[in-house]
């Protein structure tokens, strides 16, 4: 790591070269006092900036505790009295670089990562305090980051797998492994790497620069050893002491060249067979090894020999690299009974580096002798076995095929033919030339398909659906089989043999078909069960098609699809046991009868004795009201509350159309005062009857007989009144009102006449 001794201050005051510079014409530069003469006699003058700079340079990772002094800004407009006012912008500034507006000192105050960002771009400008006027003008300027080694070599992988061919020269290129370093490449060792190998010597090496693996030791063998671990490192700050270093292992596998010849283990193999082998039968083997491995240890085989070149051939056998002999030709034990021959191997494909090597050429040889053995040959068929086909549909005693068979004996013996057993589809046929010789062939007969039997459900599907489900959802999967065995496969068509607004079916092409529900809202009051016929199809010849009928049984399903109930059908289908149903049985019988014992105790409590007994009973009556108001002078407003006696305004009466249990202390609200309509009035008591608690459980007719209260002459009633009429004064009645001048005159004049 860096420490603050590392610091670098630079004092910017770099003056610009007072020289000449092109001015286009008519234009005029300041130089402080220094002045060009053009042609035309014009002068021309250039001011001289106070204040330049190119970069500073600051070491990255600073791990000290205050500030990283970056440098320092001084413009020769400064004069030190405190005016000059420095501003900097720019990347990082005011969070990563700070500078002081008096001095023009930058810092930076955090830790900085060179691998994070090299280089920051920033602007600094002087202006007046005083003014706010722009002394220098803007100028960019970048403060670089130095880089330290503080990032180790790393390699692109953990491990490498590579191959080189064995037997390779020394020097051959095996792979090329490169690490990078985060470092600066440019700046210092701290990037500059330098390879390494650790482990895999004496047989390979690595170039130090760039990291290539080339074999160190010649002829390398990959029968001796085939793999190899390398490990390479890379070290930075060019390999010296203290740099850091990554690494990587290689694993190297040498791959096979054809360098190792086949051989012979045995070089003479003695083999016998029958007069009577057929031609191209295999009559032994022979085996070369090769220390090879895949196309470098393929191997072919030839006979040299004239002699078995007419009778035998050999072939190779690709998977076990073995030579095959077959007879070429017809054996007769009475013409030779040996042969002899040579036979050599080499391999299929050679190196041309390894054929002219100081080892043995890449082939060898070895005797063959074959012994023929006498035999008293049998009838021989012309085919074996014999294969013959005919349709299942054949009408009985048709032509299926034909056998035949001759004897290759000298002495042609008649062959007599007979069939000696039959088992699945397929018969053997015995030949008898004499008493001992004797062959057998299987004929088989095969019985080909007629499509003559229709597709059907592969089993039986116990379908439901739910009665909360949607439109357009999967209930069922169904599948089909035919006993038919067409030559391509069954290829079944699913369909409905009518339209159905409940439920469709989707061909999912693959011997399989989706039933999806067409609306949702099923219910088990409705429907219990519906009925799907499916018409299935092959499509063979001649097409053969079923309808089978999907049972689909409606249920009750929670919120997630899960069944909970069916109709009585769908439970015997799902396997309930009869004691359950017996069991379900007795309960609903044990419910039948409580329902049955409490409807007649409710029957027997309606038979109570009503309130009301009487023939003129009052409930559910029409009762019309025929008042006709107050009298001819009052027929559109009649004010009543003149006629309401405040005597009973708080009375408080019970009803009077029941007989109550119990009485209830009941207080009944007072009718409505100042005025108050009679509509308001009925109301009121309406309301009072209704919310009654001695009011009897049914329509009863209550009856207000109330004729008004209030009035301010009070009771007209004579029952109250004085003795005589002479005790009465009626001057009062004038004050009533035009509704009393009728009363007022009678009463008042009869007073008149008295008192005359």
């Amino acid at each position: 790591m860096i420490t603050n001794h590392f610091q670098i201050l630079f004092m910017v005051s770099i003056l610009l070269p007072i020289t000449a510079l092109p001015v286009a014409p008519g234009n005029t530069v300041n130089l402080l006092g220094t002045s060009l003469e053009k042609d035309d006699g014009k002068i021309l003058q250039r001011s001289k900036r106070g204040w330049m700079w190119n970069q500073f340079f600051l070491l990255e990772e600073y791990t000290g505790n205050d500030n990283q002094y970056v440098g320092k800004l001084h413009s020769n407009m400064d004069r030190g009295d405190g005016n000059v006012k420095y501003i900097l912008t720019g990347d990082g500034v005011g969070s990563l670089f700070l500078i002081d507006e008096n001095s023009g000192d930058i810092h930076a105050t955090k830790r900085l990562d060179r691998e994070e960002r090299a280089i920051y771009t920033l602007h600094a400008k002087v202006v007046d305090k005083r003014t706010n006027k722009t002394l220098e003008a803007d100028t960019e300027f970048n403060i670089k980051i130095h880089d330290i080694n503080d990032n180790e070599p790393k390699f692109s992988k953990d491990i490498y797998f590579a191959s080189v061919p064995e037997m390779s020269d020394v020097g051959t290129s095996v792979i090329q492994v490169t690490a990078t370093d985060a470092d600066d490449q440019t700046y210092g060792n701290s990037a500059k790497l330098v390879y390494s190998i650790l482990q895999g010597q004496p047989y390979f090496s690595v170039d130090s620069d760039n990291g290539t693996i080339r074999t160190a030791l010649p002829n390398m063998d990959r029968e001796t050893k085939e793999n190899y671990q390398v490990v390479i490192q890379a070290k930075d700050m060019a390999g010296q002491m203290g740099g850091l270093s990554g690494t990587t292992t290689v694993s190297i596998t040498l791959s096979d060249e054809n360098d190792s010849p086949p051989r012979f283990a045995n070089h003479t193999f003695r083999l016998s067979t029958l007069e009577s082998a057929e031609v191209g039968a295999a009559i032994g083997r022979i085996k070369a090894n090769d220390a090879d491995v895949g196309r470098n240890a393929e191997m072919q085989y030839s006979i040299v020999d004239r002699d078995g070149q007419d009778i035998f051939t050999i072939i190779t056998d690709q998977n076990t690299q073995e030579g095959i002999i077959r007879v070429k030709k017809q054996l007769d034990y009475e013409r030779k009974k040996t042969f002899s021959f040579k036979v050599e191997v080499t391999n299929t494909y050679l190196d041309p580096r390894f054929m002219y090597s100081p080892n043995p050429p890449f082939k060898d040889d070895a005797m063959v002798r074959v012994t023929i053995e006498d035999v008293d040959e049998p009838p021989v068929f012309s085919r074996n076995p014999y294969i013959i086909e005919v349709h299942e549909d054949t009408a009985a005693g048709s032509f299926v095929g034909v056998v035949s068979a001759k004897d290759l004996d000298a002495d042609n013996n008649p062959v007599n033919t007979k069939l000696t057993s039959q088992w699945h589809m397929w018969r053997n046929v015995m030949l008898r030339s004499n008493p001992r010789q004797t062959t057998r062939v299987p004929v088989f007969i095969r019985v080909l398909d007629v499509n003559d039997n229709a597709p059907e459900f592969a089993m039986y599907y116990e379908t439901f659906v739910c009665e909360n489900v949607k439109s357009g959802q999967l209930i069922q999967t169904i599948s089909a089989v035919d006993t038919d065995e067409p030559l391509v496969g069954h290829k079944f068509v699913f369909s409905m043999s009518f339209s159905n607004p409940n439920f469709t079916i989707i061909d999912n092409e693959d011997n399989t078909a989706r039933i999806i529900t067409r609306r949702g809202g099923f219910s088990q009051r409705e429907m219990n069960a519906y009925l799907l016929p499916v018409v299935i199809s092959d499509n063979d010849y001649p097409i053969q098609s079923s309808t089978s009928t999907l049972t689909v049984n409606v249920c009750a399903c929670d919120s997630g699809g899960n069944v909970q109930s069916c109709n009585t059908e769908a439970l015997l289908s799902a396997g309930l046991s009869t004691g359950a149903l017996v069991a379900i049985l007795l309960c609903v019988i044990i419910l039948l009868m409580i329902v049955v014992l409490f409807a007649a105790l409710r029957r027997q409590q309606r038979k109570k004795e009503p309130l009301i007994i009487s023939k003129e009973d009052v409930r559910d009556n029409v009762v019309s009201y025929n008042d006709e108001g107050g009298g001819e002078e009052d027929t559109q407003a009649f004010d009543i509350g003149t006629l309401r006696n405040p005597e009973v305004m708080d009375a408080n009466k019970l009803r009077r159309d029941i007989i109550p249990e119990m009485l209830f202390p009941f207080g009944r609200t007072s009718p409505i005062k100042d005025n108050a309509d009679v509509r308001d009035f009925i109301h009121g008591r309406l309301h009072e009857n209704d919310s009654d608690p001695t009011a009897p459980p049914y329509d009863s007719l209550a009856t207000y007989a109330y004729e008004g209260s209030g009035s301010l002459a009070e009771s007209l009633s004579s029952l109250e009144s004085g003795a005589t009429e002479g005790d009465q004064e009626y001057d009062y009645l004038s004050n009533w009102g035009p509704a009393f001048k009728k009363l007022a005159d009678m009463y008042i004049g009869k007073d008149t006449e008295r008192e005359t």
